[in-house]
């Protein structure tokens, strides 16, 4: 199909652009079809309806196509100087918009030619292009301030002040799901489209749109991210925006080792994917830690040390009177969490005698006897902590909140494992069972509560680490 200069002009005053506006245009010339002139009929078909009172803005950094070259190179452009997000203007408004452009703190945030067109009531136009060419949508990430974003290496690069070295903070980086939030704008009615040729345009009101966004991104920061477990870059992104989240919480969500995976790299890779930065060691490649030799424990902490994971502590499957954790003077991990059982006084003594800190956790005792045998050590002058296991606690069909953490338990609480199970047992996912993990983790963060928080291998019986992971955090976000 073949357009000219004066059916592209009728096309965007069809779809609301008019004289004096201000507009940011992402284009492809090949989407009209043919287009006699070329990409110069464009620009004046856009500068015709704009007229000399208003303005055309182009981002010119990277291969943006022909159009914005165009516009770059007219005698009568405007360019904004930013080695990474530059843009071009031409019109009444383009040295206002332009204008010092790397001083910004962020690229395309406040005092950018983006943010001064949200300030000037201006225009976004998708010309032959959809969601994932707007550069707009990372001022609304910057202005939100969205934890994936990053701050960008140091550039030198010559300014009107003469040469500077700079970086700029919130730059946005991989892979987004812009073209998720066109159903969004178009439910709003915040996009207007037409047809000029084969191009399909859309038009969009700046303030409109940035106004819809942030405010969804205010209680959604993951608005633009894709839900595809096997995009990297996205998954990636939502542990930068979990691992934020976890940040403002007092206690330490940590998962176990063998929920997280069987073999070290897959425990680090599991963990950054799930936005958690902490372990508590209680199997590896199938086996549990008890009797491994101190030096084979000292060599996979320091290999998920150096994977960003840090290690909280080693869980002993069973009593262990001849563990090595218990002798070693130069044993590598100092938090050792245990059964519960009649002699506990016993490892108190060991523990304190090898500078580790204990903790027990309740296997099949009832919360009574629990709470007996660490009132009985305290009295002795030991100071153990306990581990509260609710699904243990579920399956001696106690209610976990509402009995067992009452039963004068909550005073030695420094660990909670975060499983679930129905009352006979079967293991299901959090907060769909008896094990009252809601309502535990809440009282905890009550009392701001800092200890671990652990994502128990019980979980491996519905799903995986990132499952157990989302679930959690949906729980938190419903608190």
């Amino acid at each position: 199909m073949n357009v000219d200069r004066q059916t592209i002009a009728a096309g965007l005053r069809s779809v609301g652009l008019d004289t004096g506006n201000i507009v940011l245009l992402h284009s492809s010339l090949a989407s009209f079809g043919h287009v006699d002139g070329g990409a110069d009929a464009v620009v004046d078909a856009f500068l015709d309806v704009l007229g000399e009172s208003g303005t055309l803005l182009v981002p010119v950094f990277g291969a943006l196509g022909i159009i914005t070259e165009v516009v770059r190179n007219r005698p009568n452009a405007v360019c904004s100087v930013h080695p990474r997000a530059a843009a071009a203007a031409i019109g009444g408004d383009a040295e206002a918009l332009c204008r010092d452009h790397w001083k910004a703190e962020t690229a395309h945030g406040t005092d950018t030619p983006y943010m001064r067109l949200y300030e000037k009531n201006g225009f976004i136009c998708l010309l032959g292009v959809d969601q994932d060419r707007s550069t707009f949508l990372h001022s609304v990430e910057a202005m939100l301030r969205l934890p994936y974003l990053a701050n960008t290496a140091e550039f030198t690069f010559d300014s009107p002040e003469g040469e500077l070295t700079k970086s700029w903070k919130f730059f946005p980086g991989p892979h987004r799901n812009f073209i998720g939030i066109e159903h969004r704008l178009r439910d709003a009615g915040i996009i207007q489209t037409t047809r000029i040729g084969n191009a399909v345009v859309r038009l969009m009101p700046a303030r409109e749109l940035y106004d819809d966004l942030v405010h969804a991104g205010r209680t959604a920061p993951d608005l633009f991210l894709c839900d595809n477990p096997n995009c990297n870059d996205c998954v990636t992104q939502r542990s930068g925006l979990r691992t934020h989240r976890l940040a403002a919480e007092s206690f330490t969500l940590t998962a176990a080792a063998s929920l997280a995976g069987r073999y070290v790299p897959e425990v680090i890779e599991n963990c950054h994917r799930a936005g958690i930065q902490h372990v508590e060691l209680d199997a590896m490649e199938g086996h549990t830690l008890a009797y491994t030799p101190p030096e084979q424990v000292a060599a996979t902490v320091d290999e998920l040390q150096r994977g960003g994971i840090a290690v909280t502590g080693l869980r002993l499957p069973v009593v262990t009177p001849d563990a090595p954790c218990w002798e070693a003077d130069d044993y590598p991990v100092s938090r050792i969490s245990m059964p519960l059982c009649a002699d506990a006084a016993r490892y108190a003594e060991m523990a304190a005698a090898g500078g580790r800190q204990l903790s027990f956790y309740n296997t099949e005792q009832s919360s009574s006897v629990a709470a007996g045998i660490m009132k009985e050590m305290q009295a002795q002058g030991h100071t153990p902590g306990f581990v509260f296991d609710a699904a243990a606690f579920a399956r001696c069909d106690e209610k976990p909140f509402l009995k067992s953490s009452k039963a004068k338990l909550r005073q030695y609480i420094d660990q909670l494992i975060v499983e679930d199970v129905t009352w006979d047992g079967t293991a299901t996912a959090l907060a769909a069972g008896n094990a009252e993990i809601k309502e535990m983790i809440s009282t905890l963060r009550c009392v701001s509560f800092a200890g671990p928080v652990v994502l128990g291998a019980g979980n491996r019986a519905v799903g995986n680490l990132q499952t157990a992971a989302d679930r959690f955090m949906q729980l938190l976000e419903t608190m």
